[in-house]
């Protein structure tokens, strides 16, 4: 259960009197945090993954037959005890802070995976069911779901919020009555500030929120489940003070059990709400006005723009996120880095790379899939991966590659245009594939925009900057 944890500052670094903002980001395998001060300076960050407790050694505190579920689903990703571990990694996390910065802190916010559901009891706070992963597909709801959502709804899709609580809904015939549906997020938030029943309106987007009206629609509140629906604030909300338990007695137990200590947090440390860990990284980026765009090159291509005007249609996997009085459009390509390694090995790309004339047009035209499916720019979930011919320079082969990547981007890009979102005029680079400078120069000349590296691409910068953003909102109420 390594952590790595890196500090740029000194007592001289932080002035007398300053105060301080940490971020964590709970991903898809580990976790981070940020602290970061008034003017975005980080002071230090660090990141561990997720340890894996299985099911099968532990004592739940649950009902008997959620326990029997756990160990039927031995030998399984089900198996893995996600919220020991998630609580295991904040505390890690929590501790990992440097004592000298602990009384600094005046907000702390999280985020957590799009669409990770947590089923819990409104009174205990015990879970009552294993959580839904955010790339877990329940499509024995996806009929009903349609059947009362609007045509081409975010929730139409079977790895959905909604999907998840529906298909929980019609699995479980006890602990209706009790029970409170959480994301990722608005639960290790909870363990924090101990109120529960709460999220933002970033993680609710997909259970069925409706942002631009700040409610719930009626055609999901006249379903039985919307009674498991949290109540829902704007992302970096001031919730409520760091629970006292936190900075003693319940430290204390950690100091004895687990050689842990998180004392020094000071009383007056706000828990602020959270958002999505996509929303996070594009917070990262500070690209702050419409028209501005962050493409994600990892293993696949997602590109997100700061838009006016709220775009949705499932049939693309397009919808909106709202940031304050803005809207962040998105939307995902299969292609990307991925597809790349199965070619290439990371030396390759780097050599072959350095002979590209990024000026000059490739005559090759590819689509570039790992698999056969594509939904956005194009909706075809038939469409074949086309990677020939093949020339015989390796050089102009990935050349053709990196192109037709960069013409999926900019279809993209002119898709949403299309759709009424505001018209894009600079993106920002994240991801494995923003260190290739040519691969920069190729997307420049394709866009016909500037294209540049973010500075800042860790969900956690973007988390502490909302607990920023909530320490202000604050201060300027008192």
């Amino acid at each position: 259960m390594s952590l790595k944890v890196s500090n740029s500052s000194s007592k001289d670094d932080v002035q007398v009197g300053e105060r301080l903002y940490l971020g964590m980001d709970f991903g898809t395998s580990g976790a981070r945090f940020a602290i970061i001060n008034k003017d975005g300076t980080i002071l230090s960050e660090g990141k561990k993954e997720y340890p894996k407790f299985t099911i099968n050694g532990l004592e739940l505190k649950c009902p008997r037959k959620l326990k029997l579920l756990f160990l039927l689903c031995s030998k399984t990703e089900e198996s893995i005890d996600w919220l020991r571990s998630w609580k295991v990694t904040l505390f890690s996390l929590l501790e990992a802070v440097p004592v000298n910065l602990r009384p600094l802190i005046a907000s702390i916010s999280i985020d957590g995976t799009s669409a990770t559901t947590i089923i819990i009891d409104s009174n205990s706070g015990e879970p009552l069911w294993r959580p839904f992963l955010y790339n877990e597909s329940c499509p024995d709801a996806l009929p009903v779901v349609k059947s009362i959502a609007p045509a081409n709804h975010t929730v139409c899709s079977g790895t959905s919020t909604l999907c998840k609580l529906v298909s929980w809904w019609n699995t479980e015939g006890e602990n209706r009555e009790s029970a409170l549906l959480l994301h990722q997020a608005d639960w290790l938030l909870w363990l924090l500030h101990g109120k529960l029943g709460l999220s933002d309106y970033n993680n609710a987007l997909k259970v069925g929120y409706d942002p631009e009206l700040e409610s719930y629609p009626p055609w999901l509140l006249s379903q039985p489940y919307s009674q498991l629906l949290p109540s829902v604030q704007a992302p970096g909300t001031s919730i409520g003070y760091l629970k006292e338990g936190i900075r003693t007695e319940f430290a204390q137990v950690l100091k004895q059990r687990l050689q842990y200590t998180l004392a020094g947090f000071p009383k007056d440390c706000v828990v602020c709400t959270g958002t999505t860990d996509s929303i996070a990284a594009f917070l990262a980026a500070r690209a702050t006005e419409p028209g501005k765009a962050v493409t994600s090159l990892g293993s696949t291509l997602a590109i997100k723009l700061l838009s006016t005007s709220r775009i949705e249609d499932a049939r693309f996997g397009v919808y909106s996120h709202r940031l304050d009085d803005k809207w962040l459009v998105g939307g995902a390509s299969n292609t990307g880095g991925a597809v790349l390694r199965q070619i290439f090995t990371d030396e390759q790309l780097e050599k072959l790379s350095e002979h590209i004339d990024p000026m000059e047009v490739s005559p090759l035209d590819y689509y570039p899939l790992q698999v056969v499916g594509e939904r956005f720019p194009v909706a075809d979930p038939k469409m074949v991966p086309r990677l020939h011919p093949r020339p015989q320079s390796d050089v102009e082969y990935l050349h053709g590659i990196l192109e037709s990547i960069a013409r999926i981007e900019a279809k993209g890009y002119s898709l949403l245009k299309d759709m009424g979102a505001t018209q894009v005029d600079e993106v920002f680079t994240a991801g494995g594939g923003a260190k290739n400078e040519k691969w920069t120069k190729i997307r420049e000349r394709v866009l016909g925009l500037p294209v540049s590296r973010a500075i800042q691409t860790e969900a956690a910068y973007g988390a502490a900057l909302l607990a920023l953003k909530g320490a202000q909102a604050q201060h300027n109420e008192q």
